[in-house]
């Protein structure tokens, strides 16, 4: 083997002596064929300087090798997983193609080949691992739960390889990467042994004088720590004999990594934790008898130590929310140590030790998301133990975030965004201003437009402009119900400072005449122009699509139509009365009095002050020959008596009360939790008092409200209104013609 003169010495016999244990444990899912392309298709790579070692001086090939070996020894013997571990990386560098990997291998090897490279790019973008959108990104990256299972095997055989290694930052890296990321992969896949020693190697490379003082204390230790659990077992054993329960029993001490998160929690010395070690009785019992059994050798322990009842934890009656299935409890044994006792079955111990477990995930403890309920499923099926179980689960697909996709900030962020997410979308997470003045984006390094959709693994770099503006289309594309809201928000804003600045010119423009405006008349003006809002209208002549110099002309000539005195009379006592209108359109008999004494004529309470029984009123008497009463404070009275004066007649109120008259109540106050409440409550149990409309505005701690009331007459309101001014949190209110 030429070939070999690529290896260091050592590297040399470790080479062989994985092509020689691979070979043994493949030889029944393995060809002679495919060994033989396996050899070539790898000696020709070497050969060629294409399976070069990485820039931290690591040998591609024996660890490969080192992670085939471990899926034998923590998965399965698999022909398709071992192959794709073996010649990725030849792959990826461009020695042989995914088509030649299909020809030669099947299809299954090159969707598992093409995982493990979109993963491999995946790492080029720098993201932060210990982001929870990362583990979700590499999981809808590897599609195949055997790329994940690979990647995280990978990482065990290269974290074991680079204790003394010479780049500490390189080391530690890879150490955060394997405490954030990897390890708890493994754990949710139930590679309990696996998960254990990623962690202790993590801590040892990431804190080593921990580490070693932690391991250096337990090796101390041993021998006394063994001595204490054979005396502190030897009754147990004894007494589980005699009530014939099938069990075994063994003591084992905590990991380090663990020994060192209860030093951390606990705030104590490592001598001061006193469940250090564990006695774990396993039992071995048919399912159905579980619970029973370990209850009985519980109460069997207690009959001998002394037990801690407030350190019981039953994890039987309702396992953790990993599955994990136990019955802890803690007795003082010699020299008043408190030991934990551990009773479990053998089903349990195996679920605890290797995640291999029929039920792992209680009935009724809900599921972390999406990927957690997957997970278990390829659990379930390496439970099974069968010799298909790897075609369960290579069938199984990883279909967990398809209405999601995780894009990259350039700083290696990682944000999730619905499917169909756009760059403004990635904007406006940002921020709400780098959203209103995006004009685009960088993603993967090409200039895409503000509607591009993002993909998983895109990296987003926002593009902005100091004159962009968020315009309504934009509402046609972002998905973002964040995005969405500041557009709209952004909009209204504009729109709103449009407004004020077309409504101080028109003011200005009618001081400079000296017209006083008739708000009343300008609303109508502006409906009559097509505009649906003041706002519209202002914005518009903001915008110079009204020609304010003839705006003033046109104001004036719709008013002199609308005063139009031909059809009226030139003085009130010329008046003649309309017909009597029917009792259904006027209201009650006998409730207003115009001049003398007269009843019964047609007349209408004007909307723009809303006038009640007991307002002080006077008429108008309109072009079409009814008469509008308003109250004597209203605002247009004043511009009508000046000039119109022939046309006002004195009007009074006489009759009954019953009828009910529609009133405004502006109301302020603290925007406190059940304040608006009160008030409405207040108001529904006056009698003969109707709340017909509530609107209500918040903002800086305060809101203002606007209350629709149907009421009898003036005394009933001004009563009603002091009772709502009693009320706690009311600052005022006050009747008002909105």
């Amino acid at each position: 083997m030429t070939e070999l003169r690529y290896f260091r010495d050592n590297e040399r016999e470790l080479l062989l002596c994985s092509v020689s244990k691979l070979w043994n444990n493949l030889r029944h899912e393995i060809t002679v064929a495919d060994v033989r392309r396996l050899h070539s298709i790898i000696a020709g790579g070497v050969a060629q300087g294409v399976y070069k070692r990485d820039k931290y001086g690591i040998n591609p090939v024996i660890r490969t090798m080192y992670t085939a070996e471990l899926i034998h020894d923590y998965i399965s013997p698999d022909r398709n997983m071992t192959i794709a571990v073996l010649i990725y990386n030849l792959c990826r560098n461009g020695h042989i193609t995914e088509k030649q990997i299909g020809e030669w291998f099947g299809s299954d090897v090159t969707k598992l080949v093409h995982g493990l490279i979109k993963i491999s790019q995946l790492y080029q973008k720098q993201a932060a691992v210990e982001d929870e959108n990362f583990r979700k990104l590499l999981v809808t990256f590897a599609e195949d739960i055997r790329v994940v299972i690979i990647m995280i095997l990978d990482r065990l055989g290269l974290m074991r390889v680079i204790n003394h290694h010479g780049d500490d930052k390189f080391v530690r890296d890879i150490s955060l990467e394997s405490r954030y990321l990897y390890a708890p992969l493994a754990h949710k896949l139930g590679l309990y042994q696996v998960k254990t020693e990623l962690e202790d190697l993590s801590l040892k490379y990431l804190q080593r004088d921990v580490y070693n003082k932690i391991a250096a204390h337990l090796n101390e230790t041993k021998q006394m720590r063994d001595k204490y659990i054979d005396v502190f077992t030897a009754p147990i054993k004894k007494v589980l004999e005699r009530e014939h329960i099938k069990c075994h029993v063994k003591g084992r001490t905590k990991s380090i990594n663990s020994i060192w998160n209860k030093m951390k929690t606990k705030k104590v010395d490592m001598n001061d934790i006193y469940d250090l070690f564990a006695i774990r009785i396993i039992i071995d019992t048919p399912p159905e008898y579980e619970k029973r059994d370990c209850w009985y050798a519980y109460s069997l322990v207690g009959d001998i130590y002394q037990a801690n009842p407030t350190r019981l934890r039953d994890w039987i009656t309702m396992p953790k929310s990993n599955g994990y299935e136990s019955l802890h409890g803690t007795f003082k044994g010699a020299d008043d140590k408190w030991v934990e006792v551990q009773i479990r079955t053998e089903r349990m111990d195996e679920v605890a030790e290797m995640g291999l477990a029929a039920h792992w995930r209680y009935k009724g403890v809900k599921a972390d998301g999406g990927i957690d309920r997957w997970m278990n499923n390829v659990r379930e099926v390496l439970e099974e133990g069968s010799k298909d179980r790897m075609d369960l689960i290579r069938n199984m697909h990883m279909n967990l975030y398809d209405e999601e996709v995780f894009v990259f900030t350039p700083r290696g962020d990682v944000f999730q965004f619905p499917k169909g997410a756009t760059v403004l979308d990635f904007a406006f997470r940002i921020h709400s201003r780098v959203g209103c003045s995006c004009t685009g984006a960088k993603v993967d390094g090409k200039n895409q437009k503000i509607n591009y959709k993002l993909h998983s693994g895109d990296t987003v770099e926002i593009l902005t402009s100091s004159t962009q503006v968020p315009r309504i289309d934009w509402l046609n594309f972002v998905v973002t119900s964040k995005a969405r809201n500041k557009i709209r928000q952004a909009i209204n804003e504009a729109q709103s400072k449009r407004a004020d600045m077309g409504r101080e010119l028109v003011q200005r423009r009618f001081k400079n005449r000296k017209i006083e405006i008739d708000e009343a008349a300008m609303s109508r003006f502006v409906s009559k122009k097509g505009y649906k809002t003041m706002t519209d209208f202002y914005v518009a002549i903001d915008e110079e699509k009204i020609d304010i110099a003839t705006l003033v002309e046109d104001y004036l000539e719709f008013l002199a139509k609308q005063q139009d005195t031909a059809k009226t009379h030139e003085t009130a006592e010329n008046f003649v009365l309309q017909k009597k209108v029917d009792d259904d359109d006027r209201g009650n008999d006998d409730i207003l009095v115009i001049g003398n004494n007269v009843k019964g004529i047609n007349y209408k309470l004007s909307r723009c002050c809303n006038p009640i029984y007991g307002d002080a009123i006077v008429g108008f008497i309109a072009s079409d020959g009814a008469i509008k009463v308003h109250r004597r404070d209203c605002g247009n009275v004043r511009h009508l008596i000046t000039k119109y004066p022939y046309r006002i007649i004195k009007s009074q109120w006489s009759g009954k009360m019953g009828k009910q008259f529609a009133a405004t109540l502006k109301v302020v106050g603290n925007d406190d939790i059940g304040i608006v409440s009160n008030i409405t409550s207040l108001i529904n149990k006056e009698g003969d008092t109707m709340l017909r409309n509530v609107s209500i505005n918040s903002t800086g701690g305060l809101f203002e409200g606007h209350l629709v009331i149907g009421i009898n007459s003036l005394d009933n309101l001004d009563a009603l209104i002091k009772k709502i001014k009693n009320l706690k949190g009311v600052k005022d209110v006050q009747r008002t013609t909105r």
